[in-house]
């Protein structure tokens, strides 16, 4: 399990320049990238490792300085889908990009197979747009991380449609809803759901005391008449 960076099914993106010069200039400008791999630091949102392509500039590409140059840590609000888009999405603020932070070092990327091939319904700033897919990271080995009442997930997901159209973010499970027409009838309004609490242990059970209960193994009753 990774504790800092992990490889992921790499996308093509195109990054907000003002990230690689301290928001000083170059606001509105985009630089073309390959996200390749994702960091996760409690306390900040998830940061991405782009290899920069230099396809920005197909005309002077042979002397573009920014072709297979590197740079880690761009924070996920910097990054935009490489898809045809009538204009670059605005910049969204963090906690509408990601309402959780990472909530550990140690954490898992995975994508999802029954999650992967339609849109998902995603709800930002209380709107709600449709997404695609990319993948999802969970969190392990932390109070926050591990509490079954704090637990959230992020899901890597590329806005489809609507005014973020573009926007790369990651959602928990309460602010998406996947979709599946062959497996399912997508639900509509609120579950009906309540966070649990509760830890399920076996082991600290009363009967755990009783070693004839604790070790009554599948032939334990014949072992016994015997």
């Amino acid at each position: 399990m990774p504790h800092l960076i992990s490889n992921i099914p790499y996308f093509k993106c195109w990054v907000r320049r003002e990230f690689t010069h301290n928001h000083r200039k170059y606001h509105g400008e985009y630089l073309h990238g390959l996200a390749v791999a994702v960091t996760s630091i409690p306390d900040r949102c998830l940061s991405f490792q782009v290899i920069f392509t230099g396809c920005e500039d197909e005309e002077n590409r042979l002397e573009n300085p920014h072709g297979g140059a590197m740079w880690a840590r761009i924070p996920i609000t910097a990054l935009v889908a490489d898809e045809p888009l009538d204009e670059m999405p605005p910049p969204l603020p963090t906690h509408f990009a990601q309402p959780w932070d990472c909530s550990s070092r140690n954490f898992e990327v995975m994508a999802l197979d029954r999650t992967s091939s339609s849109p998902w319904l995603c709800k930002v700033d209380g709107e709600f747009y449709t997404g695609k897919y990319y993948m999802t990271v969970d969190y392990t080995g932390t109070e926050i991380a591990d509490d079954p009442a704090q637990h959230k997930q992020s899901h890597i997901l590329e806005l489809t449609n609507g005014k973020f159209k573009g926007a790369i973010v990651a959602l928990p499970n309460n602010r998406v809803r996947v979709t599946s027409p062959a497996m399912w009838v997508t639900g509509k309004g609120a579950p009906d759901f309540i966070p649990s609490q509760w830890l399920h242990s076996a082991e600290k059970h009363d009967s755990y005391m009783d070693w004839e209960t604790t070790f009554d193994n599948l032939y334990n009753n014949e072992n016994t008449e015997k």
